[in-house]
């Protein structure tokens, strides 16, 4: 406990998925936090089960007004910055160039890549007026062992991620803020429901429902899950890590390692019957899909 005591974070993508973990982590060691996210009802719900530690900022992260007014909010609500976690990301289903448009490019890119630059970009002059900061960018082990199901847009943009990392790190060392990268592998996540058409009610449900497809991702025989990359954004976000920057921390079972040979169709087959399952538990519960 303590860890991140009298630190103020800004974490992207905190109201699901494995980010969530991470907001949790951080209060439970001291944080104050700022979570940026679309889903507004989400971070209305975070604000009430952690209040006075947790504010929500309504941020479309391809948009840089909004990025610029959550680290704004850090420094207003809490009186600094030091942490950012960057984990608020997308999928596509296009997964050929010859498909591709220079539109879904775009909007690929601004989401995936671009908002990554905007985040760090704004957190320069909060953290400099702190002494230093930490910020954690997110990346993806399907940036250098590629996924069947990843698209073109979402490797190539994560890939991108981490030579960010590595440059930030080497032109803000002399502010003393540290920028890392954090390598996920295979986690049940809602962001899959995106592969299959699902709705965001769906896909809220699907991870419970993905286990098994992710035990069997890579050597090691279990799902990773939000708690595996909370550690790794809470060593990062810590002093403990001061003396880390520029660096790449594999979360991920062993993928980078192997990845076993799945055929696209086998996880779309996957994909579907865990969209089936979550449209039924729904049903069941008497709500529509």
């Amino acid at each position: 406990m303590g860890r991140l005591s009298g630190k103020v974070a800004v974490i992207t993508g905190g109201a699901s998925g494995i980010a969530y973990g991470a907001v949790e982590m951080y209060v439970d060691e001291g944080a104050k936090i700022v979570v940026a996210d679309i889903q507004a009802q989400k971070g209305a719900q975070l604000e009430r089960r952690f209040p006075g530690s947790v504010y929500f900022s309504a941020c479309d992260i391809r948009n840089e007004a909004d990025i610029a007014r959550t680290m704004a909010m850090a420094d207003e609500k809490f009186g600094g910055l030091d942490i950012v976690l960057h984990a608020a990301a997308s999928v596509d289903h296009k997964q050929k160039i010859a498909d591709l448009t220079a539109e879904d490019w775009d909007d690929g890119q601004a989401n995936l890549l671009r908002s990554h630059v905007m985040c760090i970009k704004h957190a320069i002059g909060p953290m400099q007026r702190r002494g230093g900061g930490s910020v954690i960018l997110v990346s993806s082990a399907a940036a250098e062992n590629f996924s069947p199901a990843a698209s073109m847009v979402y490797v190539v943009c994560k890939g991108g991620v981490l030579y960010l990392a590595r440059w930030a790190a080497f032109e803000l060392a002399g502010s003393n803020i540290r920028v890392n990268a954090i390598v996920p592998g295979a986690f049940a996540t809602s962001m899959w429901g995106q592969l299959v058409g699902a709705s965001r009610e769906v896909a809220d449900i699907m991870p419970a429902h993905l286990d098994e497809m992710m035990a069997g991702s890579q050597p090691l025989p279990r799902p990773g899950k939000p708690l595996d990359i909370a550690y790794a954004a809470t060593y990062l976000g810590s002093d403990e890590a001061g003396f880390v920057t520029g660096a790449q921390f594999a979360v991920d079972g062993g993928l980078s390692i192997f990845r076993p040979a799945v055929p696209k169709e086998k996880v779309m087959d996957y994909l579907q019957q865990a969209k089936t399952q979550a449209e039924e538990e729904l049903r069941s519960m008497g709500k529509a899909t």
